[in-house]
């Protein structure tokens, strides 16, 4: 029955294309639009995925893929600016005890191994397109691409970010709001005793760390209150960056000597949402930053945006009536799991904007990652 039904996916990220390969496993046919020609594939420097989210990657078939291109480690080191360790706290495997706790690895290998797998699903794939007009009924929606094209469709899938116009058009009214805080991002090679994330709290900024991606890189970051980022001219965002990395001990020096390539170093806002409203109308629904996203200070969000992938799929590939009655089921499930996590996440960012000294921050991580264990 689930053979003759389609879906349109709206955006390629870790949601979208996650969806895809799922359904496509169910033999249902689907189309995924991505507004990127590149579909994304060289964007960003790392990400850290923790088990809970390498626990959907294997599902979709790509954990060894994953595994071969990242660097699993199993704790996290808490410092002080000058470098000396303060904590080390071993990390939960939330994605079950036969996988890493965590795995950092480049963006853009995560993004081109999503890619294939993709490719590989048969899904309808088109790049540089978005969707123009929704007009729903009873039974489906049509939908009016920007490339002039039209179809009907039994769902769409709204995977298209942040931003989402998707989400705009459907009359969901969230918007995310900046915490305060910005991020400085850059890949760098791996200094030889980087083995896990460190990160230092105090010092020139908020937050400073590191996480290893591959045997030979990292990504690095540093965390302050947000600018104008119309007063940082681009081919200045390297010395921005470097003034304050240029303050910490440890690692840091090492780091800093490889921060020389402005066009390398990406700078954003923190923002946070949660649409607590049903994530549906009629037959359109979100996933991922679509629906929700948070300060990547528990480094969650791409994980979360697997999960809604996942269950969003068990879903619709288990049941013979896509109706309010599913939708509102995926709601449930997911507005559990993922409030605390935002909520939490935007907490350890308050702290430090608040400067309050004896934060438990190690606490409230493993506090969060203690519910992320269980299945989403």
């Amino acid at each position: 029955m689930t053979q003759s039904r389609t879906v349109l996916v709206v955006g390629g990220g870790a949601a979208g294309n996650a969806v895809t390969i799922l359904l496509r496993r169910a033999g249902i046919a689907v189309d995924l639009i991505e507004a990127k020609e590149d579909w994304n594939a060289t964007a960003g420097s790392g990400i850290t995925l923790q088990g809970n989210a390498l626990r959907v990657l294997r599902e979709l078939g790509v954990w060894e893929q994953v595994e071969a291109s990242g660097f699993g480690f199993g704790s996290v080191g808490i410092t002080a600016p000058d470098g000396t360790v303060l904590h080390v706290q071993d990390d939960l495997r939330t994605g079950g005890d036969d996988l890493p706790a965590t795995v950092g690895m480049q963006r853009p290998r995560l993004q081109r191994i999503l890619i294939e797998a993709v490719r590989a699903s048969g899904a309808s794939v088109r790049l540089g397109t978005t969707a123009e007009i929704l007009d729903q009924d009873a039974d489906g929606v049509s939908v009016r691409l920007s490339d002039g094209t039209e179809g009907r469709y039994d769902l769409v899938v709204a995977a298209d970010g942040l931003g989402s116009a998707t989400r705009a058009a459907i009359g969901i009214t969230d918007k995310p709001e900046p915490t305060g805080m910005a991020i400085w991002r850059v890949a760098a090679p791996r200094p030889a005793g980087v083995t896990r994330t460190d990160l230092a709290y105090g010092g020139p900024a908020y937050i400073a760390g590191y996480c290893p991606t591959s045997e030979t890189t990292i990504y690095a970051y540093v965390v302050e209150a947000n600018r104008d980022r119309a007063s940082i001219p681009s081919e200045s965002y390297a010395d921005e960056m470097r003034r304050l990395t240029r303050h910490y001990g440890g690692h840091w020096p090492d780091i800093t000597e490889h921060i020389t390539d402005p066009a390398k170093v990406n700078y954003t806002w923190f923002d946070r949402m949660l649409v607590e409203g049903s994530w549906h109308r009629g037959r359109v629904v979100l996933v991922g930053d679509a629906a929700h996203c948070c300060p990547p200070t528990l480094a969650q969000g791409a994980a979360l945006s697997l999960e809604d992938a996942w269950v969003l799929a068990q879903l619709l590939t288990s049941s013979g009536t896509w109706d309010d009655a599913l939708f509102q089921a995926y709601h449930e499930r997911r507005i559990a799991r993922v409030r605390p996590v935002v909520e939490a996440s935007v907490q350890i960012g308050q702290w430090q904007l608040d400067g309050v000294r004896d934060a438990d921050v190690p606490g409230l991580m493993a506090r969060t990652m203690t519910l992320l264990r269980e299945l989403p």
